[in-house]
């Protein structure tokens, strides 16, 4: 056995891929002292026996970067370490055999031209050519990237080890953690147990890479890391005769994948309704273990898949293998420093995709290691999205599977989870039902998405077109710009700041002016130190000493996680405040008119002036009305406690029956907010891009003195925006936008759409997107011809930087 050292810079725990990875790009930047545990033998967890597949394109544009560069790095890590990694860019197809999938891989290539990634459009025959194999029966189109390849998981994790080890890294096998060790809220090293040694490692770092495993690891710290097991399916035919290297081949609508190996196909499976594995633990053994076969379980994928490859009806079967591998509740894997405790960071839960993920994942987290932030955005993989509730072992099992299915399912814009639902709920959950409500999730919470009419289904009809909800949207839509409506917002995460510290605290995190008056309502961005957005946010100071953050539902673990960072001997108190207030939007022309119905107070602009938060009895309780607005309309966001706000509701729903109240949807308040041109977080602003070019500089205030990013903002300045943000109208009112959209200058790709929804007011679907603009003025920038990409199809646009609706905000003034 390696003699381990009593102390470490950083403990890895995991030597799948991911840990192998973590600790070869720690090395590569210099970093000693580096120790990677592995409990048993490399790559002996889920490593070992995954498919290997490398597709480039992805989801969005970092994880695509993400993608490429393991790609790059799997190419040259032989002629580094000598050990060969397998990987070939045979390249890949995926065939659609329906309308709604051809729409969607369309849509994927028009993605993969806005992110650079190589990319060919097939027809049937085409596919067929490519793929001789291939019975193209029902086939309608075919999309190809030639790059996509194939790998051999353990060589590149082995090989990824010897080049860690190359640069001064200690690996040592046999060796399990058996704890991580804490003090005064940070790690302090592990425990470890090997045969009947045992002993610590003292570490200022520790980094669970323990796929399966991890969960429970981390549990012990109080971490929230949600993932569980679940049985992945495939068969390894006999060797045929004449086969040559083919592409990888993903026929998605039977669920499948096939890959050519040495002779032989591999036919691998995303089944609807997964197996879920382990939920009474791992034995202590496993080690290269495979999970009993289940063939009446695989039957009806080899069934399709004979008939779409007819030669598999003459090969034998040489191997059945069924394996373990990790998924989360919303497919993504997480990555970065646990919310929860101070240095320990996590790179686990690949959802089946950790081969292409991990070599960028590696070299992304030990950046942000470095150099104390993320290179780029990380939010979609960042384990700060992860719900303290998502631990639950039982909500795991039913999630995981249906997570596993939807690799495969068509991913329709708008598609609700359909399992673990209804673990969190607002105190006008039941009203909304009884309404007509249908719900979505965001980070566990049940919203009203949409309200069905009498006798009409109350369910999603999911499509690339109008879906069944379309019409709702509108009706809804166009209330909150003619009429008044009402929504619940409850799901908006709720911080309260207290403390002598509290206003100098907020002024240094906060971009804009914080220490106002009591009363006083200031939207706001925290920024990082590049200038880039970390928070978007509305402060509205109660009290001297008390601040109220309200942030949107998916991130109140991020903002949380972001001001305790911060806080250092502040004398501040940070509390999660979610939970204890309802918000009742009360947006529209008529808004003032049905407040007034309900409370003695004066609504009046000279009474209550926008930005501005004021206590009013309502009905015959009490709220505190904040005079703001996420639609672009005259309105109040009513925050009550959650103790009356059934009652609250009540009320402001009998008094607007007589003046058209209509509840009123997050569909319909996204589709009002994207014609406002406000931006959302997470699509249109990150903490990658800088609060200028997001064309939030006006609620940056820089002569308020130092806060955290005004070096970012002084700068940027003085050299100019290298890009802007703008909002696009399509001139076709037909085709609809969702995001990421190829945007063309000029006949020229330059960028893509972050968000889409459709403006039911301006007549058309509504985009918003950066646009470079190096050197460039306003001007020059609005005499281009602007059109965006649709499924292949190139739409003509109209391109504005300012809002295209209420341009002057009047009517926010009531």
């Amino acid at each position: 056995m390696i003699t381990l050292p009593q102390s470490a810079r950083v403990v890895i725990i995991g030597g799948g891929i991911s840990g192998c990875s973590v600790a070869y790009h720690l090395a590569k930047l210099g970093w000693k002292d580096i120790v990677l545990l592995e409990r048993k033998q490399l790559t002996s967890g889920t490593t070992w026996h995954a498919a290997g597949l490398v597709g480039q394109l992805r989801a969005s544009q970092n994880m695509t970067r993400l993608a490429k560069y393991s790609a790059d790095l799997y190419t040259r890590l032989e002629a580094e370490t000598g050990l060969a990694t397998g990987f070939r860019q045979c390249g890949s197809i995926t065939a659609a055999l329906t309308a709604e999938r051809k729409e969607e891989i369309l849509r994927q290539a028009s993605l993969a031209r806005a992110f650079g990634v190589e990319v060919n459009e097939l027809s049937p025959a085409e596919v067929k050519a490519l793929y001789p194999h291939l019975n193209i029966d029902g086939v309608t189109a075919g999309v190809h990237l030639p790059l996509d390849g194939q790998a051999d998981p353990a060589n590149i994790a082995l090989a990824l080890a010897k080049g860690a080890r190359a640069h001064g890294a200690l690996i040592a096998e046999q060796v399990k953690v058996t704890r991580v060790t804490q003090a005064d809220g940070r790690v302090t090293g592990v425990d470890w147990v090997s045969g009947t040694e045992q002993g610590h490692i003292a570490a200022d770092l520790v980094v669970n890479c323990g796929g399966m495993w991890g969960r429970d690891l981390a549990a012990q710290n109080g971490v929230t890391l949600p993932l569980h097991a679940c049985e992945h399916f495939y068969i390894v035919t006999e060797g045929i005769p004449g086969l040559s290297q083919m592409p990888v081949l993903r026929v998605p609508d039977e669920c499948a994948y096939y890959k050519e190996d040495a002779g032989k196909i591999l036919l691998g499976a995303f089944e609807p309704k997964a197996k879920p594995w382990g939920m009474d633990g791992i034995r202590e053994d496993f080690c290269f273990d495979q999970l009993p076969e289940d063939f009446d379980h695989f039957e009806p994928i080899l069934s399709a898949a004979i008939n779409r490859m007819p030669m598999l009806a003459e090969a034998g079967i040489h191997t059945f293998f069924n394996g373990p591998e990790s998924f989360t509740p919303d497919d993504r894997y997480y990555l970065g420093e646990a919310p929860e405790l101070a240095g320990y960071w996590v790179a686990a839960g690949y959802n089946s995709i950790g081969i292409v993920s991990s070599g960028g994942a590696g070299m992304a987290l030990a950046q942000w290691m470095n150099d104390g932030e993320a290179p780029f955005d990380l939010w979609e993989v960042d384990i700060r999205r992860a719900q303290p509730f998502q631990k639950n072992r039982r909500y795991l099992k039913e999630r995981v599977s249906e997570t596993l299915g939807l690799l495969y399912a068509d991913h329709f814009p708008y598609r609700q989870m359909a399992t673990s639902r209804g673990i969190r709920r607002t105190p006008l959950h039941e009203h909304l039902k009884a309404r007509g409500a249908v719900f979505g999730e965001v980070a566990g919470w049940e919203r009203a998405n949409w309200f069905a009419n009498p006798g009409q289904e109350r369910e999603y009809r999911y499509s690339w077109k109008r879906q069944n909800w379309f019409e709702n949207q509108r009706a809804e839509h166009m209330a909150l710009r003619e009429g008044v409506g009402l929504l619940d917002m409850s799901s908006f995460g709720k911080i309260r700041v207290d403390g002598a510290d509290a206003a100098s605290f907020l002024q240094h995190l906060c971009a804009n002016r914080i220490d106002v008056e009591a009363g006083r309502l200031v939207y706001t961005q925290m920024l990082n130190a590049r200038g880039g957005i970390e928070s978007d946010l509305t402060v509205t100071r109660l009290s001297e000493t008390s601040f109220l953050l309200v942030v949107p539902g998916a991130t109140p673990q991020r903002d949380l996680a972001w001001l305790r960072r911060h806080k250092g001997e502040r004398h501040v108190a940070i509390l999660d405040m979610t939970a204890a207030e309802a918000v009742l939007p009360v947006m529209g022309p008529k808004s003032r008119e049905l407040l007034q119905r309900v409370s003695p107070d004066d609504f009046s602009n000279e009474a209550h002036p926008f930005g501005t938060a004021k206590d009013i009895e309502i009905g015959m309780g009490l709220a505190r009305a904040h005079r703001v607005t996420y639609v672009g309309e005259l309105g109040w966001e009513l925050y009550v406690s959650a103790d009356q706000a059934a009652h609250v509701f009540e009320a402001l729903f009998e008094a607007g029956e007589d003046i058209g109240l209509k509840l009123c949807g997050l569909h319909a308040m996204d589709s009002c907010r994207i014609e406002k041109a406000y931006r959302h977080f997470g699509h249109d602003i990150t903490d990658e891009d800088h609060v200028l070019e997001a064309g939030l500089g006006f609620a940056v205030k820089t002569a308020k003195g130092d806060f955290l990013g005004r070096d970012a903002v002084l700068r940027k300045r003085d050299t100019g925006l290298a890009r802007r943000m703008m909002q696009f109208r399509l001139t076709d009112p037909e085709p609809l936008l969702f995001h990421n959209e190829p945007i063309l200058r000029d006949g020229r790709i330059v960028s893509f759409l972050t968000s889409g929804n459709y403006g039911h007011a301006l007549g058309g679907a509504i985009g918003l997107g950066y646009v470079p603009c190096e050197g460039e003025t306003a001007e020059n920038l609005m005499a281009s011809r602007y059109a965006i990409e649709v499924a292949g199809q190139i739409v003509a646009a109209e391109a504005s930087l300012a809002p295209m609706y209420d341009p002057k905000s009047e009517r926010i003034k009531g």
